[in-house]
């Protein structure tokens, strides 16, 4: 198991560096997971994070790809729930990335 110290809080890590405990999440929490990913969280990316964690409540999963896309459209539009946008905010792995960021398991269908 790997482990970040946030707030001299220890957060334990799975081997992946997601979570153990999807209540250990805090907005530090996620800052120094994307610290370690070489990621500076801006609005846009905050806005994502958010999204996919009313998503997480909503359906229990952590989405793939795909269905990051459609709800990210359905949500906030096309010009943010598109490909382009997530891939250049989530360095290419925008689901799984994305995911380890908010705190949510490793999206089941992602390698």
């Amino acid at each position: 198991m790997k482990q970040l110290i946030v707030n001299e809080r220890i957060i334990v890590l799975d081997k992946d560096g997601y979570l153990t405990d999807l209540h250990e999440w805090s907005h530090d929490v996620a800052g120094a997971l994307a610290l370690g990913e070489g990621i500076a969280l801006t609005p846009e990316h905050w806005e994502i994070l958010e999204l996919l964690r009313a998503f997480h409540a909503e359906f229990q999963l952590s989405p793939a790809t795909r269905p990051l896309v459609k709800y990210t459209a359905l949500k906030l539009g096309t010009e943010k729930g598109n490909s382009l946008h997530l891939n250049r905010l989530f360095n290419g792995t925008p689901a799984k990335l994305a995911a380890k960021l908010a705190g949510l398991p490793k999206p089941t269908n992602c390698l």
